[in-house]
C-alpha cells in the first residue's frame, strides 16, 4: 500500500510540475511578446497557418493546436478583426473557410520569431537532454490526447 501512495504522489508531482512549467513558459513568452502587442496563442495560430499553407482551415488549425474548434473560431474572428489573418470562403465548398496571413500577420510572425525566452530557458540544457525531453513530452502528449479523444496533431513530429 505504501508503494502505491508513493507512486501516486510522484505522478501528482509530475503532473503539477508539467502544468507549472507550461504556465511559467507561457507567461515568460507572453511578457516577451507584449512589446509587439500579440499573445503567444495568436503567434501559435500565425505559425500554424504558415506551416499548413494554402490548406489552412479553422478545423485544421484546431487539430494542429489541440484546441476545440469553437475556441479557434473565436480567436480567428478576433485575429481577422485585428488584421492579422483573412478568412475567405472556398468556392467549390461554400461551407469551407480558408485562412491566410495578411501582411500585418506576416510582420507579427517575423517579430515573434526572435524567441529569446525559449533560447534562455533551453540554454540550461545540453542537446542530449533537449532531445530526451522532446521524446518524453511527445509520449506524454500522445497518451494524453488519446485519453482525451483527440487525434495526434501532425506537427511537431
Amino acid at each position: 500500500m505504501k508503494k502505491e501512495n508513493n507512486s501516486s504522489e510522484q505522478e501528482y508531482k509530475l503532473g503539477l510540475l508539467l502544468e507549472q512549467a507550461q504556465a511559467a513558459f507561457f507567461s515568460s513568452r507572453e511578457k516577451e511578446l507584449a512589446q509587439y502587442k500579440i499573445s503567444p496563442m495568436k503567434v501559435a495560430v500565425l505559425q500554424t497557418v504558415q506551416k499548413i499553407g494554402r490548406e489552412a482551415t479553422p478545423a485544421e488549425i484546431s487539430r494542429w493546436l489541440v484546441r476545440r474548434s469553437h475556441t479557434i473560431s473565436g480567436l480567428l474572428d478576433r485575429m481577422e478583426k485585428d488584421g492579422l489573418i483573412s478568412k475567405s470562403k472556398n468556392l467549390p465548398k461554400k461551407n469551407l473557410v480558408r485562412v491566410t496571413l495578411t501582411e500585418k500577420g506576416k510582420k507579427a510572425l517575423r517579430q515573434s520569431q526572435k524567441r529569446e525566452t525559449e533560447k534562455k530557458i533551453f540554454a540550461l540544457m545540453p542537446q542530449k537532454e533537449k532531445m530526451l525531453l522532446l521524446s518524453m513530452l511527445e509520449k506524454i502528449r500522445n497518451k494524453g490526447l488519446k485519453l482525451a479523444g483527440f487525434s495526434t496533431p501532425p506537427y511537431p513530429k
